[in-house]
């Protein structure tokens, strides 16, 4: 199996872009051949998917094994956890979101079956009859001003279930996440499609962004100065239209105050 670990049940459900057909229907694809394109480009990029269910309320991280067009089946990777497992064969509907060459792919799937691949258990699925792929000008990635610092705190849970705070300056950001600096020890709690939820983030001068986080990547780097830090990608969850706003708004005027600078008019 890939390293597709399991997270725990989210409080409240989530909603997500392929569920607000008026405005992100645009987005949608029905063709057969391009839906199968992406799927198979997922497959190709070892993609991590959440694949959420329970009224998005509880998830699973997996990943496509195949993509079969004259069956009509995509076949996914088992999780590691074999009660959500079981808990995701019982579940009528799935919404599965994830993200390839920086573009946002979701698609919702019916009812899967068990059956195996490469000797191993996976989960079957009839393909899906729509996809949403956005890709926008918003996913343009930003720097934040080292004048004027952007925080991001949020609550990590522990394996045990006890909790600790992150508090990571941002290093970036964008209409799709954001990129924090963590210190090694608190980076080592955050694994690849790791959740954290009820993410603070304060944009300056805009207000105070709340969102939820998944884990994307992680890289090993050094400042300047020679310490060691950990560049932590993480992808916002459902984030509103009003918070997207808000978030854009940032980002443009920070872009427009960086220019200005750069050309001698501030």
């Amino acid at each position: 199996m890939e390293n597709t670990d399991v997270q725990a049940q989210q409080q409240a459900p989530l909603q997500f872009e392929i569920e607000q057909p008026k405005e992100y229907g645009q987005y949608l694809l029905h063709s057969k051949v391009e839906i199968a394109a992406i799927l198979r480009a997922l497959m190709q990029k070892r993609a991590l998917i959440s694949a959420y269910f329970n009224k998005n309320r509880s998830f699973l991280l997996t990943a496509v094994l195949a993509v079969d067009t004259a069956a009509g089946k995509l076949v996914l990777d088992y999780g590691r956890e074999n009660e959500t497992n079981r808990l995701a064969l019982l579940a009528e509907q799935f919404l599965l979101t994830a993200a390839v060459d920086k573009v946002k792919v979701q698609f919702t799937l019916g009812k899967l079956s068990e059956t195996q691949h490469a000797g191993l258990p996976a989960f079957s699925a009839a393909l899906p009859d729509k996809l949403l792929r956005l890709q926008r000008r918003e996913c343009f990635r930003l720097s934040t001003p080292i004048t004027k610092p952007v925080k991001c705190t949020a609550t990590i849970r522990r394996e045990d279930g006890s909790t600790c705070l992150l508090e990571a300056p941002l290093l970036d950001i964008s209409g799709g996440g954001i990129g924090l600096m963590a210190p090694p020890s608190l980076a080592a709690l955050l694994q690849r499609g790791a959740i954290m939820s009820d993410c603070k983030v304060s944009l300056p001068d805009e207000g105070l962004l709340v969102t939820g986080l998944c884990v994307r990547n992680k890289l090993d780097s050094t400042t300047r100065g020679g310490s060691h830090y950990v560049r932590i990608g993480c992808e916002f969850i459902a984030l509103p239209g009003a918070r997207m706003n808000m978030l854009q708004r940032y980002i443009n005027r920070i872009e427009r105050e960086r220019k200005a600078r750069l050309s001698g008019m501030a």
